[in-house]
């Protein structure tokens, strides 16, 4: 039986054509039903539009895995952006997606480890717990009595998103012959994607931070077992807790909710100042929640290493320096956009980046920067602002491919903040991490 992961360049790529061509068609019919019945009914037409596209979506993105899940995962964290409909579909795909069949399962672990799981553990759940863009996990208890996750990974996704990646490539030419979209950024996205295929690596990237966020009391990172792992297969101590939705079932009161928002930006801030390495893959079904406000923190796979001094360029921001001189600005730019980009041409996003600080962080403000509880106005005006950002970096080539994932993380972020509707003293976490740091890091 084969996977979608197992399906070669071509089959893919028609299946994501005949999807946009599916979508298309679908939004023709639509616009056409407009033109024939008029206004009336026109609000429950675009809803059920949208709820079907959407749907339509989610199960073929859910079902390619790979990158293709991995860009529905993305888009679900793009409030604003995309309709309520499509966010609430893709939404799912941070849970769960479609499972191998456990006869393939079992045959994958057997290719990995040697033996069936039944011969390696005292008892293994052949129906996984979760199923993501990579590989599904299993309960299993260990000839020892320990209760563990079995991670295996699908069939071929290694050659599927490379297949993926030289489709991407190849529909994306004209912009990276033009320099808008350049070549860089897709090998720093295949870099990241294929290391996350290597659950060897993946391990080594537990064990580092369980050490290096061992002082964060409130979290738990799982445990790898080695001698049941491979490059293919990771087998980890299992960690309790609910996904996000299942948490705000609960309805958390709202001392709670602000203390897990302040524990998931202090979870973040001691990676990027501690570790300088950030978990870049934080999305809601990689976070387990308690009602105690305690967090489990899984799948390693996608890390980022950071090469600026976070604070430095935070020190940039809050201070203008590009205003002070020449050298400040030509410092500032190239931390932001690279080496490689020329001066003059970055310089251009300045006044935008300006007008986008004046609303997110205003120069000379008094008290700390609050997430979480902005004027609505001010933030409509930031998106708008943020949108012009985006367009004049696409248009002035000013795409940093090293900011991809670490874009990816703080995405992850703001959009675990937001649906726990957590009020964060920013400030207060940043001042408190810095002041703990190791010396040496």
């Amino acid at each position: 039986m084969k996977t979608n992961s197992q399906v070669g360049a071509l089959p893919r790529g028609y299946r994501l054509g005949k999807l946009g061509l599916s979508l298309v068609g679908s939004y023709l019919g639509y616009q056409a039903q407009n033109l024939l019945l008029g206004d009336e009914g026109r609000p429950q037409r675009k809803a059920h539009f949208q709820q079907k596209a959407s749907r339509q979506m989610r199960e073929e993105l859910g079902a390619l895995k790979g990158p293709a899940m991995k860009l529905g995962q993305l888009l679900s964290m793009q409030d604003g952006i995309l309709p309520e409909e499509a966010l609430l579909e893709l939404a799912s795909l941070q849970m769960q997606a479609p499972g191998m069949h456990a006869s393939l399962a079992r045959a994958q672990f057997k290719s990995a480890l040697g033996k069936y799981p039944e011969a390696v553990f005292r008892e293994f759940d052949p129906d996984p717990f979760a199923a993501a863009s990579l590989g599904q996990v299993h309960r299993a208890l260990t000839r020892r009595g320990e209760k563990v996750a079995v991670k295996i990974q699908y069939p071929a996704i290694r050659s599927a998103i490379e297949n993926d990646l030289k489709l991407l490539r190849s529909m994306t030419l004209p912009a990276k012959l033009t320099g808008h979209l350049p070549a860089a950024l897709l090998d720093e996205i295949q870099r990241g994607l294929l290391e996350e295929t290597d659950y060897v690596r993946e391990a080594d990237n537990l064990e580092r931070f369980r050490d290096g966020l061992s002082g964060l009391d409130y979290l738990t990172v799982p445990c790898p077992d080695r001698d049941l792992s491979t490059d293919r297969v990771l087998t980890m101590s299992y960690i309790e807790g609910e996904k996000l939705d299942d948490f705000l079932k609960r309805k958390p009161s709202q001392t709670l909710r602000n203390l897990v928002g302040t524990r998931l930006v202090e979870l973040c801030e001691t990676q990027v100042q501690w570790l300088k390495a950030v978990h870049a893959d934080q999305h809601p079904g990689n976070f387990l929640f308690q009602p105690d406000g305690r967090i489990g923190l899984v799948d390693f796979g996608c890390v980022k290493c950071i090469s600026f001094d976070v604070l430095e360029l935070r020190r940039c921001y809050d201070e203008r320096t590009w205003q002070e001189s020449e050298a400040a600005a030509r410092h500032f730019l190239t931390m932001v956009y690279g080496k490689g980009v020329p001066y003059a041409r970055a310089r251009k996003i300045l006044p935008i980046l300006e007008r986008y600080l004046d609303v997110l962080l205003p120069k000379g403000r008094t008290g700390d920067i609050m997430i979480g509880n902005r004027d609505p106005k001010l933030e409509s005006k930031r998106k708008e602002i943020q949108r012009e950002y985006l367009k004049q970096v696409l248009r002035d080539k000013l795409i940093n491919p090293e900011f991809a994932f670490l874009g990816r993380s703080d995405m992850g972020l703001n959009h675990l903040l937001r649906e726990l509707g957590a009020v964060v003293n920013f400030s207060e976490i940043v001042r408190r991490v810095s002041a703990a740091r190791p010396l040496k890091t």
